[in-house]
């Protein structure tokens, strides 16, 4: 399992966005709001267009239409994976990344399974915020080397990896081929060089053998390809 590691807590991951990354940072705390905004608006290509609590994250999100959402995963009033829910049910989601100070099984597993790009520690070095905001908009998994290991510690492994296969085999040879370089943590547009592809087309057969696999997410879809060993077969 040590390249799942890696995959997770990948470093020097580098991304190129042409564009300016509009981030909303959802949170009960103010300070943690306000501390987060100033880090990453200090970066040239991304901008805090928003900040939120819990209860007004929809409504937020919907006026401002971010392409990355930072969201703490414990607050007053509002569960953070409800507002995960509510924001992956958008007809055009953002990329939702979860923030918290601690790294619960349950917690952990559980935004995962909805469809939570990343779990971030919320005391993550400042320098880094900016570079795995790009990584998350660039269609990458961001984790924490704790969530990391508590994941790796929940997967179910006995019995699953005939049934995974079995799910595999429905893809096509192409989908194969972006499953396998997307659970070695590239992101869409690295894909696309890879395989001589547009970045629109890799998201196409993205979306594509997520639905295949019945799976919410990219994290998902990585571990089931590598239970089912595809990335050894790769190799």
């Amino acid at each position: 399992m040590a390249d799942l590691v890696t995959w997770f807590g990948r470093k020097g991951y580098e991304v190129t966005v042409g564009n300016v990354i509009r981030v909303i940072v959802v949170d009960d705390e103010a300070l943690v709001r306000s501390g987060f905004a100033l880090i990453l608006n200090a970066a040239p290509d991304v901008e805090v267009v928003a900040t939120a609590t819990g209860t007004d994250a929809l409504a937020t999100v919907r006026e401002h239409r971010p392409d990355v959402v930072l969201l703490d995963i414990r607050m007053p009033g509002v569960d953070g994976l409800t507002v995960l829910g509510e924001l992956r049910a958008l007809a055009e989601p953002p990329v939702v990344a979860m923030l918290t100070t601690f790294d619960a099984d349950e917690y952990v597993l559980a935004a995962l399974n909805a469809g939570a790009a990343g779990f971030l520690l919320k005391d993550t070095e400042p320098e880094q915020l900016a570079q795995l905001v790009r990584t998350l908009a660039a269609g990458g998994v961001v984790m924490s080397a704790k969530a990391s290991r508590t994941l790796l510690r929940g997967l179910p492994q006995q019995g699953r990896a005939g049934a995974d296969r079995g799910r595999i085999e429905r893809l096509t040879g192409r989908e194969r081929e972006v499953l396998v370089l997307l659970a070695e943590g590239l992101s869409n547009a690295e894909i696309g060089v890879r395989l001589h592809l547009g970045t629109g087309t890799v998201k196409d057969h993205v979306s594509a053998l997520l639905t295949k696999l019945r799976v919410s997410g990219r994290v998902q879809a990585a571990l089931l390809a590598q239970r089912a060993g595809l990335l050894d077969a790769a190799r």
